[in-house]
């Protein structure tokens, strides 16, 4: 049966009626979504979805949003949504696929991602986290992950480790789904420079990993990371944000309302920056749609790239036009915060937590190479290490 906009509203009236949103549990309401495969309607039947076009998308989130219909908090369960899941369906097995998607989608299980280590964070291949198998059975992990935002909150984790140290150091890596409440995972916070401590650091202590949790094949886990890695940048960098939304809007405002701390000079910047703001908000529409035709591509990197850029560039000069009062910040006090807000705070937070922009989702120095090579295709810089075994770098 084909899938067009006119049957998906049919089923949408039928989610309805079914379960009228103001009478309905919110999670029994986004279980029956799930069920009637109006979550992510490109994913498969019984996956949440129907097997339609990625872009009708916005058809059954228009008809749900317009009868008062809960989300599923897309901010809070984020890590899932837009890396795990993606993995998960293409490497996953059929068993995987239907023990983690419906609760990831419907926000039951937080995840969190085990990636970045203390010594190798922009060179994530040279990772020295260990899993060890127990003959045929169980994975022994040892080892330390850094900056994982919501590992305090999570109950899963996407973790890659090194299996096969005598090989290089792409290719003796494997990809694994593990249990944040299990013995041995030890989360601890780490403190940023705004008071708050988003972020973790795991250490992994003998933890034991069923080889039912494998993702992939053994030693072929940097080709799954990847899957991960580019869903992650296109999420960071595809955010969908209205005209004059995000940094951009609140010092547009600051401005409008503020005559007195306007200079030319201020001005021509500001208009500088809103012009490239919109190009960004534009260039993430088109990035989108590519990603409706299907995977996403390294795109996903400069779209990153810029969204970096233009958060730092924005909240400097809100902190410049306001003066004095720009150096302000009210609250050093030690947080725990499930998500990050910008709206409803002062620019002097704006602008310390932007710094982690050009970090957090790979950094910008990276992703400029990825961009470069991968997009621009220039020449890849000289790597002497890419056939040296992982035992055999130095560290």
């Amino acid at each position: 049966m084909t899938i067009d906009a006119a049957e998906l509203r049919r089923r949408t009236a039928e989610l309805l009626t079914t379960h009228p949103p103001l009478e309905t549990d919110r999670t029994t309401f986004l279980k029956a979504r799930f069920d009637a495969g109006l979550a992510w309607i490109h994913y498969p039947e019984g996956l949440g979805g129907l097997n339609a076009p990625r872009a009708l998308q916005a058809v059954v989130d228009a008809e749900l949003a317009a009868a008062g219909a809960p989300d599923n908090d897309p901010r809070r369960i984020g890590i899932g949504l837009g890396m795990a899941a993606p993995t998960i369906l293409k490497y996953g097995t059929e068993e995987q696929k239907q023990r983690f998607l419906r609760p990831l989608w419907v926000g039951e299980e937080v995840w969190c991602q085990l990636f970045s280590e203390p010594g190798a964070g922009s060179d994530l291949a040279a990772l020295g986290t260990r899993a060890v198998r127990e003959g045929e059975g169980d994975w022994i992990v040892n080892g330390q992950k850094v900056w994982t935002s919501s590992a305090h909150l999570a109950r899963w984790a996407i973790l890659i480790a090194r299996t096969d140290p005598d090989v290089p150091k792409h290719a003796g890596i494997t990809y694994f789904v593990c249990d944040m409440t299990d013995p041995g995972v030890d989360v601890r916070p780490l403190r940023q420079i705004t008071g708050e401590a988003e972020f973790n650091e795991v250490f992994l202590t003998d933890v034991r990993v069923p080889d039912a949790h494998r993702l992939g094949e053994v030693g072929d886990g940097w080709r799954v990371a990847q899957t991960t890695l580019m869903n992650e940048r296109v999420s960071i960098g595809g955010m969908r944000i209205p005209r004059e939304g995000g940094m951009i809007g609140m010092t547009s405002e600051t401005w409008r309302t503020r005559p007195e701390l306007r200079t030319h000079d201020l001005h021509q910047r500001l208009l500088g920056l809103w012009v490239e703001a919109e190009v960004a908000r534009l260039s993430g529409e088109r990035l989108r749609q590519q990603l409706a035709a299907g995977q996403p591509g390294h795109e996903g990197a400069g779209m990153k790239l810029s969204f970096a850029r233009l958060n730092q560039e924005i909240s400097g000069l809100e902190v410049e036009l306001l003066g004095e009062e720009g150096l302000l910040y009210e609250d050093w006090t030690m947080r725990r915060p499930e998500l990050v807000d910008f709206t409803g705070r002062d620019a002097g937070y704006r602008y310390l937590r932007s710094k982690g922009n050009s970090i957090e989702g790979g950094t910008s120095e990276v992703l400029l190479n990825i961009v470069a090579e991968r997009v621009l295709g220039l020449p890849a810089e000289p790597r002497t290490d890419k056939d040296v075994a992982w035992k055999d770098l130095a560290r």
